[in-house]
């Protein structure tokens, strides 16, 4: 008989749903140790931007790394969202080989967005899942100096290679990460939108994978998530690959098995493992709690890149 005063549950069964979820934990607690006091860096965008049920997961698992001792720096997209508000204002956008050319009109309009909208949305989340997070961009402290992306396209007709000037679509050229370790050390969690301004005063947007697999490297962080549409890398028939070197990603593009939007997202993660960053994962930011998943149990969830 349990004393009134100081009642003592009874042990669970070893089979009921308490006990399910100390296992967990347990078998959690070896990548605690190994990852405690090093960072994430974590590329959000797709269609989980959009999903109010999967930002309160994404969220939530921010909020949980910072518990655990972990330092996430979240980077953050805004394609879909830029070209509503384009339309919504009038501003037409013209398109080469896929990108979309960023006249200085354009380039206002995506720094409302994402400096604006997407990230102060995003700290909201955050917030809300208990977390102190701080909305900056690649201005703020220096953080980010960009340069103007070039790109060729091949002439048709005349199979010449061509320049092509995209506005104001930038590439980091040098980062400064001395704002996010102020914020980390203070307890905060960095939001960071792709913007940054160049040598020339002009306003670049950058690409999210790239802005950030640079910082990635230049934090020397233990992993870089790049949270997509897709399982992760998959091979010839399908199946999804867990692992990959740089050499063994070559080979897939030699044998077309990765192509698409696939490609420049693992030269980002090769970019960021051959630059400072100990690994890359890809995967899926539809499935809740990808990052958990990956991170804390034995089988993982998506495409590990490492040097």
């Amino acid at each position: 008989m349990t004393d009134k005063l100081n009642p003592t549950p009874p042990r669970a069964a070893a089979d009921t749903p308490d006990l399910a979820k100390a296992e967990v934990l347990i078998e959690a607690l070896p990548y605690f140790q190994r990852y405690a006091g090093r960072t994430f860096v974590v590329k959000y965008g797709g269609h989980a931007m959009g999903d109010p049920e999967a930002a309160r997961d994404f969220a939530e698992d921010i909020v949980l790394l910072k518990a655990v001792g972990i330092n996430p720096v979240v980077v953050h997209g805004g394609g879909p969202q830029i070209g509503q508000m384009l339309k919504r204002l009038g501003v037409e956008s013209t398109f080469v080989d896929g990108l979309r050319v960023t006249d200085k009109a354009t380039a206002q309009v995506a720094e409302m967005v994402l400096s604006g909208a997407i990230n102060k949305e995003l700290v909201g989340w955050i917030a809300g899942a208990g977390g102190k997070a701080i909305g900056i961009s690649g201005k703020d402290g220096g953080l980010v100096t960009a340069k103007k992306v070039t790109r060729t396209t091949r002439d048709p007709d005349s199979n010449i290679e061509q320049a092509v000037d995209l506005g104001f679509v930038g590439e980091p050229a040098a980062i400064d990460t001395t704002v996010i370790d102020t914020l980390v050390a203070a307890g905060m969690i960095p939001v960071i939108a792709p913007i940054a301004p160049g040598e020339d005063g002009a306003t670049y947007n950058i690409n999210a994978d790239t802005m950030a697999g640079a910082i990635a490297a230049a934090l020397g962080a233990a992993r870089l998530f790049l949270l997509t549409d897709v399982a992760g890398v998959l091979d010839a028939d399908g199946e999804l690959l867990t692992d990959l070197t740089p050499a063994a990603i070559e080979k897939l593009r030699e044998e077309g098995v990765v192509r698409g939007g696939m490609v420049p997202k693992l030269e980002t993660c090769v970019a960021a493992v051959q630059s400072g960053c100990e690994a890359a994962v890809v995967l899926d930011g539809r499935v809740g709690h990808a990052m958990l998943l990956e991170l804390f149990t034995a089988r993982g969830a998506g495409t590990l890149v490492h040097a």
